[in-house]
């Protein structure tokens, strides 16, 4: 099939916004956790689209092919966000809690007590609740661009280490170490939070 052929038989632009803008919204904020954000991304992936609409070959569906989009301006949105702080280390809200503030240096690197993981199964929490999620986007928020893009990328959309280590330009040790410092700082952030263990 030559390149671009049945495009204007399986695409229809018109009805972009009536039937995908709900949907890509949601996805976008979910993955950003700012409103105007969100919407900015959207209409970016529809502007991308229109103009790159001679790219689809239909082997994805319309919706598909639209999220892949978004997928991509969200990615970029988190490389250019990094690259703007000083430090890979500094942080939007609030200064991260240094490594040893969690592990102890003179017993091999052992949880500190007081940081040590919580038992979360032995709480009666719901996590399905809206209240987690802004509790969750607010703990995101305290994460550096990069390690939130990344973060998000690898856990929130299931992608491969070397598909977010390629996306994001980095090699698999600084991935796996900003995953592990990630977490333990998202970790932290809800247990003092939500769980108020």
């Amino acid at each position: 099939m030559e390149k671009g052929k049945n495009t204007q038989a399986t695409l229809n632009p018109a009805k972009w916004v009536e039937l995908y803008s709900d949907y890509l919204y949601k996805y976008a904020y979910y993955r950003v956790n700012k409103d105007e954000l969100a919407q900015d991304l959207v209409q970016d992936c529809f502007l991308a689209a229109l103009k790159g609409a001679e790219t689809f070959t239909g082997a994805a569906s319309e919706k598909t092919w639209l999220v892949s989009i978004l997928k991509n301006k969200i990615i970029d949105h988190y490389k250019k966000a990094s690259t703007k702080n000083e430090s890979p280390l500094q942080l939007n809200v609030y200064e991260a809690p240094s490594y040893d503030y969690f592990f102890n240096k003179e017993s091999n690197g052992h949880w500190n007590k007081e940081t040590k993981p919580k038992d979360w199964a032995a709480t009666d929490t719901n996590f399905d609740t809206k209240e987690f999620y802004k509790t969750l986007e607010k703990c995101l928020d305290t994460l550096p661009e990069k390690w939130k893009g990344v973060f998000t990328l690898s856990l929130l959309d299931d992608a491969e280490a070397k598909i977010v280590c390629k996306e994001f330009e980095i090699t698999s040790s600084n991935f796996w170490v900003i995953i592990h410092r990630a977490k333990l700082q998202v970790r932290a952030c809800l247990e003092k939070n939500w769980l108020k263990l």
